[in-house]
Order: structure tokens, then sequence, then C-alpha cells
């Protein structure tokens, strides 16, 4: 018999819940199999089968929380060697199989790529995920695909529309007795991961003095920049210059100027970190995460770029992993990409800052004494006020600005 634990979930995590079984009791199992999908606070992940067998038994079930090392289910395997010994006749017995196979063909499966959290929603509203066209990688099924679905009216037999032949009765009008439309709730369990954001946002609040500082810088060079570089960066490295990277450039230069905000708070003890891990907040389907850009500051525009494209595309596909999960000194969030003018960004722990980046929006600003039409972003920095003075925060967003304003300078300074 072989135990199928709940294995290293990686730095900091230490509880999964079972979202789904990919094999049921009795099935047969191959080295290397997937047998059941966990679901932590940052990422989905598979357990497969060390050993080749049957699945003897299932100890924990579907949306059961469970902790590093607790038994899920076990593989025996001697029951496989039995079985396939079974097929071949001994002497005097005659063979009861018709097949020649040595392993009994596995029945037929419909079984369609999805994330976790999309198969839950299509078996709490029983969509078929079979009938479902995936956006994702490789035609993998997401949660918006499913939701989807749901929307599509119900189609009636054979594609036709039914109409009764006789005209309904007349009836009097009679005034609504209640508001009028769908009125019915929705219950749905929160995710291990929207359960563990809700819960660091609160500590975040709780355990530090976060304040936030604002200030706007004016994107004209930035832009420039791009518009005559744009196709020559992207036919020689295959990938768009965008902003990222430059704010990437100028947090990097602007935290070896004030090392407070690249550092940590550890009991009594401040810990400044002499490397650059700058996480990237993605927007992915199942709540927030926060990729990790490792030693950004020795990476060059077109690394910093190729990483942020792979780490966005990685999180739309559910396959972020937890090692680009772990760690980070440095915390960058873009709310512009959906829209917001202005915010104040939550801090990360243990980091004690973090820069917000918004919208970029054309605004009537002072030029040379003359009023000019520029485009214009509001950045915030929020930091833990424990070890970063409101001095030092007011002069670290504005040394983004200057790097940002004028990026000949940031080049030199980086």
């Amino acid at each position: 018999m072989t135990n199928i634990v709940v294995p290293e979930l990686g730095e900091s995590v230490v509880e999964a819940r079972v979202a789904r079984w990919l094999k049921k009791e009795g099935d047969r199992v191959e080295v290397g199999d997937p047998l059941v999908e966990l679901e932590t606070e940052k990422v989905d992940l598979e357990v497969n089968a060390d050993k080749g067998g049957v699945l003897a038994s299932i100890k924990r079930r579907e949306g059961e929380d469970v902790k590093i090392g607790e038994l899920l289910g076990v593989v025996d395997e001697t029951a496989a060697g039995a079985a396939a010994s079974s097929g071949n006749g001994s002497s005097g017995s005659p063979a009861k199989t018709a097949a020649p196979s040595a392993v009994p063909a596995a029945a037929p499966q419909t079984d369609q790529k999805a994330t976790p959290t999309a198969r839950r929603m299509a078996r709490e509203h029983d969509v078929d995920l079979g009938a479902v066209q995936g956006s994702g990688a490789s035609g993998r099924v997401m949660k918006q695909d499913v939701q989807d679905a749901m929307a599509k009216p119900a189609a009636s037999p054979r594609g036709v529309a039914y109409e009764s032949k006789e005209a309904p009765a007349a009836r009097p009008p009679v005034a609504p007795s209640r508001p009028s439309g769908d009125r019915s709730e929705r219950r749905e369990r929160m995710s291990k991961r929207r359960e563990t954001i809700a819960r660091r946002l609160v500590e975040a609040q709780h355990n530090a003095a976060m304040l936030t500082t604002f200030n706007e810088v004016d994107m004209t060079a930035i832009m420039s920049l791009r518009e005559r570089r744009k196709e020559a960066f992207k036919k020689e490295y295959g990938v768009s210059l965008g902003i990222a990277s430059f704010f990437v450039k100028a947090a990097v230069a602007a935290l070896r100027a004030f090392p407070q905000l690249n550092a940590e708070i550890q009991g009594t003890d401040i810990v400044y970190k002499n490397y650059f891990d700058v996480g990237m907040a993605v927007g992915a389907e199942g709540g927030l995460v926060v990729p990790v850009i490792r030693d950004a500051d020795r990476l060059s525009f077109s690394q910093l770029e190729l990483a942020i494209r792979g780490f966005a595309q990685s999180a739309a596909d559910g396959t972020l992993t937890l090692d680009d999960l772990k760690g980070g000194t440095f915390t960058i969030t873009n709310g512009g990409v959906f829209g917001s003018l202005l915010s104040t960004p939550i801090l990360n722990p243990p980091q004690v800052g973090i820069l917000g980046l918004h919208k970029i929006q054309g605004r009537a600003v002072p030029v040379n004494g003359q009023v000019a039409i520029r485009p214009m972003m509001y950045l915030a920095l929020s930091y833990d006020h424990r070890i970063v003075d409101g001095r030092e925060a007011v002069q670290f967003l504005v040394k983004i600005k200057e790097f940002i304003e004028d990026p000949g300078h940031l080049l030199l300074e980086s």
C-alpha cells in the first residue's frame, strides 16, 4: 500500500482544499498519473501517483481542508498485479478474457481541461464542461467561459421554439404585490485564495501603520520613446515595449536611494534587503496574485517585458507555480489597466512599500508658463510608517517621477 499525502505547498502555505478527485476508488493508476487537484491560497496544483496500482480508498473528500502531510488516499500496488494475472488462464482453467490486451481499456472520458474554479462552478450549476469552449491556453476552460455558458438561454428541443396555437384567455390586470424581476440569491463558498486575500488584507491594515502619499507624473517622454522604438523593439526582442518595465527600473533606482522601502520588520529588527525582487500584482481568475521578478536590477528592458508578459499569461491560464509567488521585497500594482484613476494600494506583508500606477489621462497642466494638455498619471505609494517616515516616502515618489519624466536619467541611474 502507498499513501497519498498532501505534499509541501511552498513558502508560508500550510493548508489546502481538496478541489477535485481525478480518479475514483477502484480506478487503475500509472506512475505519474494526476490523482487529485488541491486548491491553495496561492496556486492550484495536482498530486501525482508515485507508484502504479489501484486507487484503493479516498480518505478526504472534495471540499475538505487538509494540511501538509495529511492522508488523502491509498494506492494498492499489489491489486494491479492481481488484476493483470487474473486475465491469464492457469493450467486446467480456460482463459476468461477475450481481449489480448494486458491492461483493460479505461472507460472513455469526456473530461475537459478546466481550472478548479471553473469545474466547481460548472458542478454547482449543472453546466456540461464538454460543451463549453475554453478560452485559456490549449483550450482550457476558465471561470468566465462557464459564466458565459450559464448566460446563454437554454435551447428548446430540436432547436425549435414552440408557440401555442391558441390565444390565452384574457385576464384582468393585477397590480404587482412585490417588486418584479429576479430576486433570488446564490451562496458560494470562498476559495482558499479568496479566504487568504481577505485575511491578509485585514491583517495588513491591523498590523502596520499604513499611510499613502500621492503624486502625478507626465508620461509624455515615455510615450514618445515607446512610439519611436516600438516596432524596432518588438522586431528585435519579440515583445512589445510597455510602461511597466520603465516603472520597475525606476522603482529599483529609487529603492537604492531609500533602502527603508526595500526592508521588512522582524520583531524589533529592521532587515534591509540588498537584492531587488519586485512583485507585479496581477488580477487572476481566482483572485489577486503577485508573481515576483527576481533580481530585477540585473534585467534589461526586454527581459523585464518578457517576464511581465509571461506572468500575466500564466496567471490567466492558471499555470503559475508556487516558486513564481515566493518572496518579494517591493510590489507594483497597476489599477490603470482596469481604468482606475486613483486608489490607495494595500501593503503586501511583510513588505513595507507598494507603488500604485493608474490610468493615463490627458489633463491641462502648466508647461513653461503655458497651459498644455499632457498625458498624466497619478502615482500612489503606500508605506509602513513604523520604519518609513513621510519625508522619505514623499522623496521616494518624487524620485520615481523624475526617472519617468526623464528616461535618459533613468538609464544612467539604473
